[in-house]
């Protein structure tokens, strides 16, 4: 008998984790640099005013050279809410608390940014598939808020954690792009 997705999720998450930390430091370093330089030239990303992005959690791709060097974008980070919704409030370095998930995440007293609000989404997982299929932690918290965001979603993720297929349910929301240190991938749909 075949095991369930849900367990089958559970045993990549804890695959991809450990493969993700397995990486070097330098190497991570590195590709996040290239990561952001593929989507700062990116048209859409040119083009868009107000951006969600995320800061890094252990060992994810850190997306904050792109936060400190647009400083004219209108920059929005998750926070997780204590009943388990996630909401969106401006960047400001000055302003970031440590939530117990071990992320950084804006002080709650900024104010909310509607998810209408957001171009584009840069969302972080632990894997994606060359069909944009999205392995995340197991929260549900991007799958909520990609099921009624109307902008662009891109997948940031490490080129080792960019698999031809995952498993996903009928809740699962795919990419339209993925970037890796690689290059930035347009998710085909026939």
């Amino acid at each position: 008998m075949l095991p369930s997705i849900p367990r089958n999720k559970q045993q990549l998450r804890q695959q991809c984790r450990q493969q993700r930390d397995a990486l070097d430091a330098d190497f991570r370093q590195q590709a996040s640099q290239t990561i952001c330089v593929h989507i700062r030239e990116w048209g859409i990303f040119k083009d868009a005013d107000t951006i969600q992005a995320y800061l890094p959690m252990r060992s994810e791709v850190d997306l904050t050279p792109l936060l400190e060097g647009f400083p004219n974008k209108t920059w929005v980070i998750p926070r997780i809410l204590p009943e388990g919704r996630m909401v969106f409030q401006p960047y400001d370095p000055e302003r970031l608390v440590r939530h117990p998930f071990g992320m950084l995440e804006p002080a709650p007293d900024l104010p909310m940014v509607a998810p209408g609000s957001i171009d584009l989404a840069l969302v972080p997982g632990l894997a994606f598939d060359r069909h944009g299929w999205r392995l995340g932690y197991g929260g549900g918290f991007f799958d909520r808020f990609l099921s009624q965001f109307r902008g662009v979603s891109l997948g940031v993720t490490f080129d080792a954690l960019w698999l031809d297929s995952l498993p996903h349910d009928t809740h699962d929301i795919p990419m339209k792009y993925v970037a890796t240190e690689t290059g930035l991938i347009v998710i085909g749909r026939n």
